[in-house]
């Protein structure tokens, strides 16, 4: 009994090792790596010599397993020398696949600017190169734990979640794969944002991040981006209007031109001109920066902004009706005397 006890605890034990190295070859729910990293294979560089490299350059934990892994997926052999942009801590089968398609013009840089709506990236990814239908791609709300972000159910689309940042990847790499990668940066990035704050006022992070979208595209100046978020959880508290036309041009697709009083008038949700709360969806892909200031404002009582005249996209900040009429009273003026055009100086 005792030698056949024995034998068990052997067997789940030889088990359990063979899981744990399937884990540790295949790496699931590994991420896409961190920081870019240069590495040089010699030609004529055997697979464990490749691994070697790999390991000392921190792009893999371990390059006897780098070695296992190339000779279970049989690529052993078609792993091409060069000089590669990889990075830290990358999956093994990410890695493989980059030798094994060879160095050089087939890499592109795909940069995503903060506050760009979904389809706004539409023709950035496909200068990239990038494959299949972006928008279909980033319609999938599913993909995100949207109870976890105060959801009752799967939101239309992934605005707001599509992380900015420079993306390196292969030409032809499908919309999807991008999309999986901006959500796995948006994770990893959200992760360092404390809610603690947003919380006490009943935010949801879907709310935390619908605000930063607004930050977003409201200002570029650093230090502003807290205040703004302060008018608007001050004017959400107040139960006013948020006043934010970036809601109504994200509705009418229309980034550039002035508005219209029709555009002004527009009966749809994100009229924050004419209806108060949040609009129903984030209005773009924040940066962590406009993340931060969504969920720690300003400790301020500013209930309104203009831009101020001769600065470079400055704004004025007041807290009565009757310094925002005096702001923009100046405003106005300005703009009429350069011709309807926007007073700044950039």
């Amino acid at each position: 009994m005792r030698t056949r006890g024995l034998r068990r605890l052997a067997a789940v034990a030889a088990g359990l090792a063979a899981l744990a190295l399937i884990w540790a070859l295949f790496q699931p729910f590994a991420g896409h790596g961190g920081e870019p990293v240069q590495v040089t294979i010699p030609k004529q560089a055997g697979v464990s010599r490749i691994g070697d490299i790999l390991d000392q350059r921190g792009v893999v934990p371990s390059g006897l397993l780098f070695s296992l892994r190339a000779a279970l997926a049989g690529d052993g052999g078609d792993l091409k020398p060069g000089v590669y942009t990889l990075r830290k801590h990358m999956p093994y089968g990410d890695v493989l696949d980059a030798l094994v398609a060879g160095p050089g013009t087939d890499v592109v840089r795909l940069t995503v600017p903060e506050g760009l709506s979904r389809r706004e990236i539409i023709p950035l990814a496909g200068r990239a190169g990038v494959r299949g239908n972006y928008l279909s791609a980033t319609a999938k709300g599913s993909l995100l734990p949207y109870r976890q972000y105060g959801l009752r159910q799967p939101p239309a689309s992934l605005e707001g979640f599509l992380f900015p940042a420079t993306y390196e990847l292969r030409r032809g790499t499908s919309a999807a794969a991008l999309v999986d990668r901006q959500l796995t940066a948006f994770r990893d990035n959200f992760a360092g944002v404390t809610l603690a704050y947003a919380r006490r006022k009943n935010l949801t992070v879907y709310d935390v991040v619908t605000i930063a979208s607004m930050v977003e595209r409201e200002t570029r100046v650093a230090r502003e981006r807290p205040l703004v978020a302060a008018v608007i959880y001050n004017r959400l508290h107040a139960r006013q209007p948020l006043g934010i036309d970036a809601t109504i041009r994200f509705a009418t697709a229309n980034w550039t031109r002035p508005l219209t009083k029709t555009d002004l008038a527009l009966n749809s949700p994100y009229n924050t001109r004419t209806r108060a709360g949040l609009p129903p969806t984030p209005i773009g892909n924040p940066g962590l920066a406009s993340l931060q200031a969504a969920a720690h404002p300003a400790r301020v009582p500013y209930m309104y902004y203009v831009v101020k005249p001769g600065t470079c996209g400055q704004h004025a900040f007041s807290t009565t009706a009757a310094e925002f009429a005096r702001d923009q009273q100046r405003y106005n003026a300005a703009r009429a005397a350069a011709g309807e055009r926007s007073p700044t100086k950039c």
